[in-house]
């Protein structure tokens, strides 16, 4: 991934690279590039009270102590805090807002981040690998290039706007709540002609998550999760952290060789010819024992004729000869 994006939060300027924005940093074949985020800074392990609506209290009595439930941050110590009429918790504080999301996106620049794929398929059965810097990509093209379906469908270069776009996602939605796409690089080859014909296509595919859904009703739409940068600050142990929203793409590798072979051909051929051969038997079977004309069909299939020997004393014999 390449990119830079630019943020300006209460005032305070930030720059945030490739280091900071692709989840896992070192690349893999499904990666996470963040497009918003809500960030909690400064927390400590200590005691504060619960967001409005997580645990509301009227009295201590409702703040049973020891007690965790699972939509709260922390272990509930039993008091509860009349200010914010919601229960105290030993928890990393402040405790993390995310019931707004920030909208626009923050990190709306992501559109024009750039992937470089590399890619390679090998067929070990006929000795060929192939990489996906086909012929005629040098060093000058793929530094100006950008992938398109029709003018550079060979370009390893792709911008992040276009992968949304061609996915069937609005960038402005997915970049909100996140989202999952898929990356097909489709190997289909036919190895009778010459090897360099061997190119990879390119697709992509919404694989879940868009919010533009008609169906509001989904329990959880989009793509998040959660990352923190621990630190210490005069000996105490803090951390930031960062609910990310972001665009999750798999790189998805298919492929398929195949070259004409005489002994298969041959082997086909012959079976066709057997099969041939069982057919005429079992329609013999059919037609002389099964149908009800079977005596029509014996009659028409043999010929019968008697021959007599010059002894008049000799019997007659009877001679069956297939018609």
């Amino acid at each position: 991934m390449k990119g830079v994006g630019y943020t300006t939060i209460n005032g305070e300027e930030k720059v945030w690279d490739e280091v900071d924005y692709v989840f896992p940093p070192q690349g893999d074949s499904s990666f996470v590039v963040m497009t918003n985020f809500i960030i909690t800074e400064g927390q400590k392990i200590g005691k504060c009270p619960e967001l409005p609506g997580t645990l509301d209290c009227s009295s201590d009595a409702d703040c049973e102590g020891g007690r965790f439930k699972r939509t709260g941050h922390g272990h509930m110590t039993g008091v509860c805090v009349k200010a914010n009429k919601t229960c105290e918790v030993l928890a990393w504080c402040p405790v993390e807002d995310d019931r707004n999301i920030p909208d626009p996106a923050l990190l709306m620049s992501a559109e024009n981040y750039t992937l470089f794929i590399k890619n390679s398929v090998t067929f070990p059965i006929f000795d060929i690998s192939r990489s996906n810097l086909v012929e005629g990509l040098d060093s000058e093209y793929i530094s100006k290039c950008l992938h398109d379906p029709k003018d550079a469908p060979l370009c390893p270069i792709f911008r992040l706007g276009d992968i949304v776009k061609l996915s069937g996602f609005n960038f402005e939605t997915i970049a909100k709540v996140g989202g999952a796409i898929g990356i097909v690089i489709d190997w289909t080859c036919n190895l009778d002609v010459d090897v360099k014909h061997c190119r990879p296509t390119y697709s992509f595919h919404g694989l879940y998550g868009n919010a533009a859904e008609t169906d509001k009703a989904r329990a959880s739409v989009g793509y998040n999760f959660r990352y923190a940068k621990h630190y210490l600050e005069d000996k105490v142990q803090k951390r930031t952290l960062l609910k990310v929203f972001g665009i999750r793409l798999d790189i998805i590798v298919k492929s398929l060789a195949r070259k004409f072979d005489i002994i298969p051909t041959l082997t086909a051929i012959g079976s066709g010819v057997g099969i041939f051969g069982v057919a005429t038997v079992v329609c013999d079977l059919v037609l002389l024992y099964l149908l009800p004309k079977r005596a029509y069909y014996k009659n028409m299939k043999f010929k019968s004729t008697d021959s007599h020997k010059q002894d008049p004393d000799s019997e007659a014999c009877s001679t069956v000869t297939e018609k």
